[in-house]
């Protein structure tokens, strides 16, 4: 497996950061300073990011795990270890599924994380985005059953996200 640093991290990479409050590195000058104004600092063991964008960055998909609800134009802190970096393309199928049925959520995820277990169908990035927004739809809408025949919503949701999984 590849490694990454701060020579290669920000070319063709997926990545989960994890929001930090700002007090976890005061006092540290940024090792340097994007065009489009991110910060970025780094440290032995990864990169702190200070940004207003996360999601796709560039080459790169980066998403953000807020410490609260994200919103995008909002500067946040994020850090990510090296080890958190993978490799990432358009056209090679790197990307897998998980829904999150308590709070009716879904996120993709790099097949080299470490509890991918083999098992969910394995997409492309653009496949992925159109999967992932018909799953969105059918958690958070009903007016895609109107006309079916069903007993449980609920029960039926469940059967056809997990067919597009």
């Amino acid at each position: 497996m590849k490694k990454y640093n701060s020579n290669n991290f920000h070319k063709h990479t997926f990545c989960l950061w994890k929001e930090v409050p700002l007090t976890e590195f005061e006092g540290m000058k940024p090792s340097f300073k994007s065009q489009s104004g991110s910060e970025y600092f780094f440290t032995e063991e990864g990169v702190y990011r200070i940004s207003n964008h996360w999601g796709r960055v560039a080459n790169c998909r980066w998403r953000l795990l807020p410490l609260s609800d994200y919103r995008n134009q909002h500067t946040k802190i994020g850090f990510a270890n090296w080890a958190d970096f993978y490799p990432n393309d358009e056209t090679s199928n790197l990307f897998f599924i998980q829904v999150n049925w308590a709070q009716k959520t879904v996120d993709f995820f790099h097949k080299d994380m470490p509890f991918y277990d083999g098992k969910a169908t394995l997409r492309n990035a653009s496949e992925t985005a159109k999967i992932l927004k018909k799953i969105k739809l059918i958690l958070n809408e009903d007016t895609w059953a109107k006309y079916l025949d069903y007993q449980d919503l609920e029960e039926l949701r469940r059967k056809t996200v997990k067919k597009l999984i």
